[in-house]
């Protein structure tokens, strides 16, 4: 991947993909044989095989909601930036829904977006690092746009046409988050990762609220404090305790 298409602007080539295995797959194997570039969009009307965090399945109904992969290059950041990035994604399908909704919308760390305590998107990102360098991360997002009848192996899922009542045009929804990444990818190439930190912060579910998790070993509560500049979720549970990514559950 070239350094030089760091400077596409997200979402410019936009590539829309009647049926696939998985958006995230189609984009990160383009990627690796050097054919797509900074800033590429992979939306899918239906996708058979979509991967989830921790390995679960990301189930959608065909042509009702945004499937949506970006070939992002990573090559300008640090390693240490890995979650800053995820932050901004997460930033940006909160900021797309609020342009929509006046309803609250949250993020469930680390990477799910939540209204009425239900899921309303979740976002996957896969990171390709050699040595020392991140080469490029392919980001993955489903958003569920349309859709009002889910499966029953969905625990809490929510649509926008459920919030709000209406229906709309997932390409076109697509494309502006797109320029919502774009945006804010832009403040981790000018390291203003303030500004990242304190909106996803402001937004993160059940901040300063007592909730329970599961752990290897047991249940526990504790105040959800905040995520810290590592991306670790922080609990005060007596003491504060940062814990990252799989390391915990949310019992709710």
């Amino acid at each position: 991947m070239s350094a030089a298409s760091i400077n596409n602007v997200i979402g410019k080539r936009f590539i829309e993909l009647l049926r696939v295995d998985s958006t995230n797959n189609y984009a990160m194997q383009l990627a690796q044989k050097g054919v797509a570039f900074h800033g590429d969009a992979y939306f899918a009307f239906e996708q058979t095989e979509g991967k989830g965090q921790f390995s679960k399945k990301w189930l959608s109904a065909k042509g009702e909601n945004i499937i949506l992969s970006l070939v992002i290059d990573t090559s300008p950041l640090l390693l240490s930036q890995q979650f800053v990035l995820n932050m901004a994604a997460a930033i940006s399908v909160m900021q797309l829904f609020n342009k929509y909704t006046t309803e609250k919308i949250n993020i469930k760390w680390p990477n799910d977006i939540y209204c009425r305590d239900r899921k309303a998107a979740g976002i996957l990102i896969e990171n390709v690092i050699r040595g020392s360098k991140w080469q490029f991360a392919i980001a993955g997002f489903g958003i569920n746009i349309n859709q009002t009848s889910f499966s029953i192996d969905l625990k809490n899922p929510i649509s926008l046409k459920q919030i709000t009542g209406n229906s709309y045009n997932t390409i076109e929804l697509a494309k502006e988050l797109c320029s919502l990444l774009d945006e804010n990818f832009k403040h981790l190439q000018s390291h203003n990762e303030k500004y990242i930190f304190d909106t996803y912060n402001n937004a993160l579910y059940k901040r300063n609220e007592s909730v329970v998790f599961k752990n290897i070993n047991s249940n526990f509560s504790g105040i959800v404090k905040g995520v810290d500049n590592l991306g670790k979720l922080v609990i005060e549970n007596g003491t504060e305790q940062a814990y990252e990514t799989g390391q915990l559950e949310w019992i709710l």
